[in-house]
């Protein structure tokens, strides 16, 4: 049975609407470690549109779990990472103008700059993850530069409607796992995984964590976070 983390930045998302105190993202994680998750995923983004400074501290102090930190490759980034020291932080692809992470980290085409934050995030101790597409030479990069982990993008996979594509999709996922396994990384997964689509992800055994947010989130709207948080893990056993 694969891990689940529980990325609540769509707790916060609701809270920056109105500018207010509520809903708090850090209630929400405590709840949804009382329903079982084995950890908390937050993105602290350059433009603060989710997730503020002050969630990521307080966070750190009271997930009894895991604290996982979303981050773009920057100074600012580093430097509040090996601040907070969360248990562990996921590089990932930031663009302003998109609505959520779109697509993979290109580590390739990025190595000098994402090479230089793992360097510095290491040498603090944190464990590093990249959040990349399935895709055997971004994986390869991503061991080439010292990260302990890659997180497979599935949001190619949970998009497809053809049985074909899917099909094809889940052949590309179970391969970069196996890549993966073979640089001695350890591999998650996650982007756009719901309760209608986990299943075949799930029977990838190699898979140690899934990172699920949006569905959990929306669901939780109408039954309470600790239900669908609750949910999701009987589809991951």
């Amino acid at each position: 049975m694969p891990k689940l983390n529980v990325n609540i930045d769509h707790v916060a998302t609701v809270r920056q609407a109105r500018g207010t105190t509520e809903p708090d993202p850090v209630l929400a994680g405590y709840l949804a470690e009382l329903a079982g998750a084995h950890g908390i995923v937050v993105h602290l983004r350059e433009d603060r549109r989710h997730i503020q400074d002050r969630d990521l501290y307080i966070l750190k102090e009271t997930v009894k779990t895991k604290l996982n930190m979303e981050m773009a490759a920057t100074n600012e980034m580093v430097r509040i990472a090996t601040d907070v020291m969360p248990d562990m932080v996921t590089l990932v692809p930031e663009k302003r103008e998109e609505l959520t992470t779109e697509g993979g980290l290109d580590v390739i085409g990025n190595k000098k700059t994402v090479s230089k934050a793992v360097d510095k995030l290491k040498d603090s101790g944190l464990f590093v993850s990249l959040f990349i597409d399935p895709d055997e030479k971004q994986i390869i990069a991503s061991k080439d530069i010292g990260a302990d982990m890659v997180e497979i993008h599935t949001g190619t996979y949970a998009e497809a409607t053809s049985e074909s594509k899917i099909e094809k999709e889940l052949r590309k996922i179970e391969n970069s796992v196996s890549v993966a396994l073979d640089q001695d990384l350890r591999v998650a997964a996650g982007h756009g995984l719901d309760y209608n689509n986990i299943e075949p992800i799930v029977w990838i055994e190699e898979i140690e964590e899934l990172n699920i947010g949006h569905s959990i989130i929306s669901r939780a709207v109408i039954v309470g976070i600790e239900e669908a948080v609750s949910e999701m893990l009987i589809l991951c056993d």
